[in-house]
C-alpha cells in the first residue's frame, strides 16, 4: 500500500459540508473511488455483510467517522479516521496535535507483535514438579504450535517462548502455561487459541493434572505500543497551564476515582481509532485497564512531567493488539476505507498511530480540565445534539445551539423554548 505525501494541516475542515470534507480528505490521501463511493453512502453495511459478521442480525448501527488532522507521528504527517459519537473527541485530537507540532509531533515505538495464550492446569499435587516437566517439553510445544498455523510461520510468525507460572487460588495452586507467539500483522486471537487447545492435552499427559481453560490473554504486555510527545510551554499557554496539567496528572495517578475518568479520556481516542479500523475495542480496552493496574493499584495510563527546558512531556505505554488481517478489518467496507486513508502497511504501524491518538486525546482533556473546565467546550459541541433533540432542523440547529451556549443553558427544555421562539418570529 502506498500513500501520498501531504500536510495534515487542513484549514477550515470543520466548516465544510460532509461531501466537501470527504472530497478534501480523498484528494489529500488519494482515496480510491470505491472507498469514496462507500463513504458517500454514509458507510452503510449491506445486509449480507452484516449477517456474516454477527448472529440474528436485524440491522446495523451507524457511528460517525471523523478525521483528526494536524498530526505528526514519527515525523510523518497523518490524518486519522476516528469512529465516535462523542462530539468533542475529534476536535480535541486536532487541537492537541496542532499544539504539539512545535515540539516535533509525537514519537512512537513498539515491543513487537507477541501475544500470550494461557493453558490452565489444575488438580496437580506437585505443581513445582509439573512446571519443570512442561518446561522440559519446550521444543515439542513449539512444534505443536507452529504446526497449527503454517501460514503464520511462512510470514515470520509462530511460537517464540514458553513461560510456566504457579499461582495461588481459592481452589489451590494452579500451573499456568504461557505460549508466547509472534502473530505478525494479525491480532492473533484465533491463532493463539488454536495453539493453546492443541497443546493442552499434552500438558495433561505429561503432568497427570487436569487441563481446563485454554485461551489468549488480553493483557498483551508483550505487545506494547508507546507514544511520547513534547508540548512547548509557549504553545500551550505558558508555565501555569503546564503546571495545571501536571497537577491533574498527579491527581489521577494517586486516586483511582480520578484515574477511571482520566483513563476514559485516553480511551476516547484509542477506542475511536480501533473501532474505525475494524479492530476489537473490547480487547484493547480490557488490556489497557488491566495494564493500568499492573502495580496492584489502578493508576493513570499516561505519565506527564516537565523537561529541563520547561516543556510539558507526556508518555503513554499500553498493550496494543491490533491487526490488519482477519475479522472486521477485512470484511467491513468502512474499516477498509479507514485503513486506506491511514495508508498503513503493518499492524505495528497501526498500533503506533492508535497509541499516539490516545496520548493526544489525554493531553487535550487535561488541558481543558486545568484551564476552562470540561463543560465549556464539550457543551458547546453538544449543544447541536440538544437542538436536534428539541426538534430543530436545517439552519435552526445552528441558531438554537448558539443561543443555548450564549445562555449557558444546554438543556432540552431550554432548546424547545428557544426553538418555539424562533419559529414564532418567522410567523
Amino acid at each position: 500500500m502506498t500513500t501520498k505525501t501531504y500536510s495534515s494541516r487542513i484549514t477550515g475542515l470543520h466548516t465544510m459540508t460532509v461531501a466537501e470534507r470527504l472530497k478534501t480528505v480523498a484528494d489529500l490521501v488519494g482515496l480510491s473511488d470505491a472507498a469514496v463511493a462507500h463513504l458517500t453512502d454514509t458507510a452503510t453495511v449491506v445486509g449480507e455483510v452484516a449477517d456474516r459478521m454477527s448472529e440474528n442480525v436485524i440491522g446495523t448501527l451507524g457511528i460517525p467517522v471523523g478525521i483528526a488532522t494536524n498530526l505528526i507521528i514519527d515525523g510523518k504527517e497523518r490524518v486519522v479516521p476516528l469512529a465516535t459519537e462523542e462530539s468533542s473527541v475529534v476536535a480535541a485530537v486536532c487541537n492537541a496535535a496542532k499544539q504539539c507540532r512545535g515540539g516535533g509531533g509525537i514519537s512512537t515505538s513498539t515491543s513487537g507483535p507477541l501475544m500470550i495464550a494461557q493453558v490452565q492446569l489444575i488438580n496437580v499435587s506437585d505443581p513445582e514438579n509439573a512446571r519443570f516437566k512442561i518446561l522440559e517439553h519446550r521444543e515439542e510445544i513449539k512444534a505443536i504450535c507452529d504446526e497449527c498455523d503454517p501460514v503464520l510461520l511462512k510470514f515470520g510468525g509462530g511460537f517464540r517462548e514458553l513461560e510456566v507460572r504457579i499461582i495461588d487460588s481459592a481452589q489451590g495452586p494452579m500451573v499456568i502455561t504461557h505460549l508466547i507467539v509472534n502473530t505478525g500483522d494479525a491480532m492473533g486471537a484465533n491463532a493463539v487459541n488454536t495453539m493453546a487447545e492443541a497443546v493442552g492435552p499434552r500438558i495433561a499427559e505429561w503432568t497427570g493434572g487436569q487441563v481446563f481453560l485454554r485461551i489468549l490473554s488480553n493483557l498483551a504486555d508483550r505487545r506494547l505500543a508507546r507514544a511520547r510527545g513534547v508540548w512547548r510551554a509557549e504553545d500551550i499557554g505558558g508555565p501555569a497551564v503546564r503546571d495545571g496539567i501536571l497537577a491533574a496528572f498527579h491527581f489521577a495517578d494517586a486516586d483511582p476515582y480520578r484515574a477511571a475518568t482520566h483513563n476514559k479520556g485516553v480511551m476516547n481516542g484509542i477506542t475511536a481509532a480501533v473501532l474505525a479500523t475494524g479492530n476489537d475495542t473490547r480487547a484493547i480496552e480490557s488490556g489497557a485497564h488491566a495494564y493500568a493496574a499492573r502495580t496492584g493499584r489502578y493508576r493513570s495510563m499516561s505519565k506527564w512531567e516537565a523537561d529541563a527546558d520547561g516543556n510539558l512531556v507526556g508518555v503513554l505505554e499500553l498493550p496494543m493488539a491490533v491487526g490488519l488481517i482477519g475479522g472486521a478489518t477485512k470484511i467491513h467496507p468502512t474499516a477498509r476505507a479507514c485503513l486506506e486513508i491511514l495508508g498503513v502497511e503493518t499492524a505495528d504501524e497501526l498500533a503506533r498511530i492508535v497509541v499516539a491518538i490516545g496520548l493526544a486525546q489525554n493531553y487535550a482533556a487535561l488541558k481543558v480540565l486545568a484551564t476552562t473546565g470540561v463543560q465549556k467546550g464539550h457543551m458547546s459541541l453538544h449543544s447541536k445534539n440538544i437542538a436536534i433533540m428539541a426538534g430543530a432542523e436545517g439552519a435552526e440547529i445552528e441558531a438554537v445551539a448558539a443561543r443555548l451556549v450564549a445562555d449557558s443553558k444546554v438543556r432540552v427544555d431550554h432548546a424547545e423554548a428557544v426553538l418555539a421562539e424562533l419559529r414564532a418570529k418567522k410567523g
